[in-house]
């Protein structure tokens, strides 16, 4: 195979509209471009959201920052915090029954704040690097 032998697959190039080529064609006259103005015109342009000169509507609408609609699903924990239960393991609902979390929250991590001298088992909630490294010093677990 050369590479003047190449060729696109069949049915990869469609023929394009054969413009101002008479009524029966389809195309013809005014080749789609519809009567007088702008649009019909070689070189008739207009910038992309160019209302005529009004103010265009994302110029007259206030900018608005983001926000995430999942931040208020997830919540911080410190370490300190774990202390707090009395619990043999601690899950979410734990947290949620004793108000350290709110009751919307559908994840936990644990950040490295504040101390923690009791140890402590964890299940199903997340935790950061530095807490791992306190949780398990102190004798504590975390399951996945």
């Amino acid at each position: 195979m050369r590479l003047n032998e190449l060729s696109p697959g069949k049915g990869a190039k469609k023929a394009g509209k054969r413009l101002g080529r008479g009524h029966s064609a389809g195309q013809g006259k005014t080749s789609g471009r519809g009567q007088k103005g702008q649009h019909a015109r070689s070189g008739g342009y207009h910038k992309v959201g160019f209302e005529g000169g009004q103010m265009p509507l994302q110029r007259r609408l206030p900018k608005v920052g983001f926000r995430s609609r999942k931040a208020h699903l997830t919540a911080e924990l410190r370490l300190h915090e774990l202390a707090i239960p009395d619990a043999e393991v601690i899950d979410l609902d734990v947290l949620k029954k004793l108000n350290l979390v709110p009751a919307f929250a559908i994840k936990v991590k644990v950040i490295k704040s504040g101390e923690l001298d009791k140890a402590v088992k964890l299940k199903g909630i997340a935790v950061t690097k530095g807490a791992r490294e306190v949780i398990e010093k102190a004798g504590g677990k975390i399951e996945d």
